[in-house]
Order: C-alpha cells, then sequence, then structure tokens
C-alpha cells in the first residue's frame, strides 16, 4: 500500500485520540472486498485473501498504521454531551490514493476503546452489511459519502435484543473529523487546541483556503458550502440520514455514519424513520434547518480563531451564517430543476417543484418512481415550462434521467439482504451491490428492485444497530 501513515497521530497531539489496538476476531471471514476502491488507494492486487481477512478483521495492522479511537464530544437530538469519541471504531490510518488525496481507512466494530461508555464496541453483521450498500449505492448515486472498502464476520455472537451474527465493516472516508471534534476542545476552553484542529483540516482537506485574509472564515464557509449542498442532494433522492447529531456532520462534507437512515417510497414531507427520533427533529424536511443549527454550532466554536477579538468574529460570522439559508435553496433549486429537466432558471420554479411535491404528498406517490415516470408523463404545467427553454423535449428528458435514479437502495431490499446475511446466505446482497452500481441505468434483470413495497414489506422504522 503506497504511503500508509496516521496524519492525525503524526500531526495531532495525544488529546486529539486514544491509541487502541483492535481487539482480534476468532474466526474471521472475508464476506465483501472491494477491489475497485482498493485499487484507487493503492493497495496492492495480488495481496492475498488472508492478509485482508487479518487487515480488515482488526487480527493484523495494515502495515505503517497506527491505530487510534478519535475524541469528540456532539448534540445528540439537542442536547450537548462533552465526550464521545469513536465508541466501536479505531481509526488505522490515511493512505495517499491515484487521486493525490488521502484517504481514512477506518475499522467500526472492531471492539472496546476508551470511548465505549460500557458498550462492547462490537458491531453486529446487520449494520455492517446496512452500511455497506447505503454507502456504496449513495456513491454510485454521485453523492459524497464514506465508502466501503471491506466486510468481515468475526465468527462471534454479539449480543443486542437477540444473539446475532458479529461483523466488522471497513470504513474509507477523506476524513473523520466531525463538528463534535471541535465541539470537544471548545467546551474545554482550549483555544490552542481548536487552532490546531483548524490547521490540520485546511491543510489536508482545504488547502485552497490558506493564502485567503482570514483562513479560518474562509475554512467555515466551505464547510458550511459543503454540508448544505450534500443536503440538499439528499433531499433530491428522498433521503432522510436519521440522526443528524453534530458528531455525526463530518467537516469535509461526506455523508456519515449510516445508522437509522432510510429512503422514502411514498412521499411524506416530514417523514420519519428513525426508532430513535421521536420528535421528528430529524425529519426529511427538518434537515436543512439541522444542517444550519449544526453549522452555527461549528460557527461558536470557531470563534477564538476566526478574530483576536471576539466581537469582530461573532460579527463576521454572523454575517456568513445569515448568507446561508439563501445558499441552500439556491442548491435545492439546482437539484430539483435538473429532476424536472430544466436548463434555465425562472423565479416561479420553487413553486412548479413544490406543487409537485404537494400532490405526491397528497396522493401518496412513490418518490423515486414519480420523479422517473416524467421521462414519460408531465402534467401540463411541466410540459409548458419545458417548452420555455432552448434545449429540446430529448434533452429534457436525458437531464431527467440523469437526475432521477432508476434504482434506490429500497429499505425492505435492505432488510431481505441483511435477515439473508445473518443466516449465512450473502446472495441477496451481493445481487443488491451489483444492481446499485448503475442506479441511473434501465436494466431489466433489476427491474423487481424498483418496485415499491407490498403493504407487508414496508419498513416502517430504521434502528441505530449499535
Amino acid at each position: 500500500m503506497t504511503e500508509f501513515i496516521n496524519s492525525y497521530f503524526n500531526t495531532l497531539d495525544e488529546q486529539f485520540y486514544q491509541l487502541q489496538q483492535p481487539k482480534s476476531s476468532v474466526a474471521p471471514q472475508l464476506i465483501k472486498y472491494n477491489k475497485s476502491l482498493a485499487e484507487q488507494l493503492g493497495i496492492d492486487s495480488e495481496t492475498s485473501e488472508q492478509t485482508l481477512t487479518d487487515w480488515f478483521s482488526g487480527n493484523e495492522i495494515i502495515p505503517g498504521g497506527k491505530p487510534i479511537a478519535l475524541a469528540y464530544a456532539g448534540h445528540q437530538f439537542g442536547n450537548f454531551v462533552p465526550q464521545l469519541g469513536d465508541g466501536r471504531a479505531v481509526l488505522l490510518g490515511d493512505v495517499l490514493a491515484a487521486d493525490g488525496k488521502r484517504y481514512d481507512i477506518q475499522l467500526k466494530g472492531s471492539g472496546q476503546t476508551p470511548f465505549s461508555r460500557a458498550g462492547d464496541g462490537r458491531s453486529a453483521l446487520g449494520p455492517v452489511i446496512r452500511e455497506y450498500i447505503l454507502s456504496e449505492a449513495m456513491f454510485h448515486l454521485g453523492v459524497p459519502t464514506t465508502r466501503a472498502l471491506a466486510a468481515v464476520t468475526t465468527g462471534e455472537q454479539v449480543y443486542r435484543e437477540y444473539p446475532t451474527p458479529g461483523g466488522v465493516f471497513t470504513r474509507v472516508s477523506r476524513g473523520h473529523v466531525r463538528i463534535g471534534s471541535f465541539e470537544y476542545f471548545a467546551a474545554r476552553q482550549q483555544p490552542e487546541q481548536l487552532k490546531q484542529l483548524a490547521d490540520y483540516c485546511i491543510e489536508r482537506f482545504y488547502p485552497d483556503v490558506k493564502d485567503n485574509a482570514n483562513p479560518y472564515l474562509s475554512f467555515f464557509e466551505s464547510v458550511a458550502y459543503n454540508i448544505l449542498s450534500l443536503v440538499a442532494q439528499w433531499q433530491g433522492l428522498g433521503f432522510i440520514h436519521g440522526v443528524m447529531n453534530t458528531d455525526n456532520m463530518s467537516i469535509v462534507g461526506e455523508t456519515i455514519d449510516y445508522g437509522p437512515c432510510a429512503f422514502m417510497d411514498s412521499y411524506t414531507a416530514d417523514k420519519v424513520f428513525s426508532s430513535i427520533d421521536t420528535q421528528g427533529r430529524y425529519a426529511y424536511n427538518q434537515q436543512a434547518n439541522i444542517a444550519l443549527w449544526n453549522l452555527s454550532i461549528l460557527a461558536s466554536c470557531l470563534v477564538p480563531v476566526v478574530a483576536e477579538h471576539s466581537d469582530q468574529a461573532l460579527e463576521e460570522l454572523q454575517s456568513l451564517m445569515n448568507s446561508l439559508a439563501g445558499y441552500h435553496q439556491q442548491q435545492w433549486l439546482k437539484v430539483f430543476r435538473s429532476k424536472l429537466g430544466l436548463f434555465n432558471e425562472e423565479p416561479e420554479d420553487h413553486l412548479l417543484i413544490e406543487q409537485f411535491l404537494i400532490g405526491l404528498e397528497t396522493e401518496q406517490k412513490d418518490f423515486s418512481l414519480a420523479f422517473r415516470a416524467l421521462n414519460t408523463s408531465r402534467t401540463d404545467a411541466h410540459n409548458e415550462r419545458l417548452e420555455r427553454q432552448e434545449q429540446s423535449v430529448e434533452q429534457a428528458i436525458q437531464l431527467m434521467n440523469d437526475s432521477n435514479p432508476y434504482l434506490i437502495p429500497r429499505n425492505h431490499q435492505v432488510e431481505e439482504a441483511i435477515e439473508k446475511a445473518n443466516k449465512g446466505d450473502f446472495g441477496h446482497f451481493n445481487y443488491l451491490m451489483s444492481a446499485y452500481l448503475e442506479p441511473f441505468k434501465e436494466n431489466s434483470e433489476f427491474e423487481q428492485l424498483t418496485q415499491a413495497p407490498l403493504a407487508f414489506e414496508e419498513v416502517k422504522q430504521t434502528f441505530c444497530g449499535t
């Protein structure tokens, strides 16, 4: 593997992490390995399956790795928790990939860490299967996301509501710094550590802002734009993250932590799936507001580094915050204009989009199927709008087909893959992974996966799985 190090360990003080060896697995088996991603990361194609199994189960450390559990805090459902951290994850290190960027490689479910808070640090196989499917599907849908490198069974049972096979998931990310990482040091009134963390993030993730007049303010702006653009892309797919706590919000603007997330079937604006979101805080139509709320928390953390005087820092950060709702609206319109086949902009477009969504909710239409059907069936108002642009109807249909997926990872299909995997059958899991490689392409082989669930198949609640 090319240049595998741990830049967190090499760059940041020991307050940012705890050294932690993964716990060994009794009888690990490699059930899925992402060869195309491995190739991009520079993992030798000649690496034996036994070596890969040992690496991705935690039984051996990749040469050059330095396993650590990262420290962070976070607002969970609006309540501040001063210490969270990686309770069941170990960051092995990061690798310089073919695109010239560094990517973290992390094990999830590899045992207790100092941040486990009485948990066992293990993962059931179900959440491993779920995150593998959803993160890779999201990547192929064109949305920034963490990636899946490997899935391993441990040969052990873990105990949740009932005994279930254990697993370890290997996650790849541009970086694992979260909004909660900044909260950890802000709560402890440690401005030097805040600056150190901000400098690390700028150097690694946002080097283009280094020479700006105020790089820390530019850093916040870049993070905000990435997160708000990401949320608009989620909304365009009917995706509900389900647990947008600040410790689950990535500084690099990737979708991270696929816990109780779900893609909507029938459209409901305030749809909630997560079993723990009893108040609807993270409902589909609240995600933009929550992203803004989370960004306000990050802004408050950055006050000591943005300017020497807090009044000046607050004024500059508040000025930026005031513009962010408008930025998200622009991104939302951009996403939904594409879904409707619109190349140009008209002031009333938001009304056309909102009317379409209201119609979906009133008639309880399937979100993905309804948008995909626009290539053959449109309202008069939509057709009139298409005629007021230079591009042809054929070009508009192509834009719609490129923006409205033929396939999404439907909840009942994911659940079927998990249920079968728990019994040792990975056939449906592999079938889904083949299907989601080209989610915008119509393929009769996968036509059954486009269908909305029957009443008895519908998944009404999703769970964290931790």
